[in-house]
């Protein structure tokens, strides 16, 4: 899978895609990230990327051009399965999402900065839009890194055992949370583990977890 990031901050992911899980599936040549800085895109000697909103209002508002340029020069290198916007407004994000774009090979994802994005652009060049919650970031490249993230690690190969992943919150059909989980010492300060997980009787064990398996409810 190949991820392309428009973003006029791009600096915030060299850290973030830098480390764990997803550096790994990089280094094993499972995912291609590219990070794409708008403002090489921008206008004039300044490399302009914003301008103040038709009708009047507070903030700036990310132009169409530099935004078209670089799609156009991505679009014309490969074809993208899908042309990601990451927006408050979107649809929510979850589980099943993140599952449902590990099928596809090429993704677009553009980053909102200041008070959003020309509307022709979300009109024209977007065919989803995604929000990680009924809140506000000063842009969506926290958003991004976190969609990029849920994606990655489900992708065959970047996480060994798969069980760890079938078992995750969120990943059975019924929306479960996972159960309560317990490692070594057995006591801590008199707190201990459930006798049940100490038992070596497995039929019981996965009763006890499944009871505990909270179902998710909206």
């Amino acid at each position: 899978m190949r991820i392309d990031i428009i973003s006029i901050i791009p600096e915030i992911f060299y850290s973030t895609f830098s480390n764990s899980i997803i550096q790994k599936a990089i280094n094993n040549r499972l995912i291609n990230i590219k990070i794409h800085d708008l403002r090489k895109y921008g206008l004039g000697k300044r490399k302009k990327v914003d301008d103040y909103p038709y009708g009047g209002g507070s903030g700036m508002v990310i132009r169409i051009e530099p935004v078209y340029q670089c799609f156009y020069k991505l679009l014309s290198e490969r074809n993208y399965d899908e042309k990601i916007f990451m927006t408050p407004d979107g649809t929510i994000f979850n589980q099943k999402y993140a599952k449902s774009l590990t099928y596809n090979k090429n993704i677009i994802i553009l980053c909102g900065r200041y008070k959003g994005i020309d509307q022709r652009i979300r009109d024209h060049l977007i065919s989803k839009e995604i929000s990680i919650g009924n809140y506000i970031l000063s842009g969506g490249e926290l958003a991004a890194a976190v969609v990029v993230e849920a994606v990655v690690r489900l992708l065959p190969g970047v996480i060994k055992n798969k069980n760890s992943i079938i078992t995750d919150s969120f990943q059975k059909k019924e929306y479960f949370i996972a159960p309560p989980i317990y490692t070594r010492p057995k006591i801590y300060k008199g707190w201990s583990v459930p006798k049940i997980l100490l038992s070596g009787n497995h039929k019981k064990i996965k009763d006890w977890l499944n009871q505990k398996a909270i179902q998710f409810k909206k």
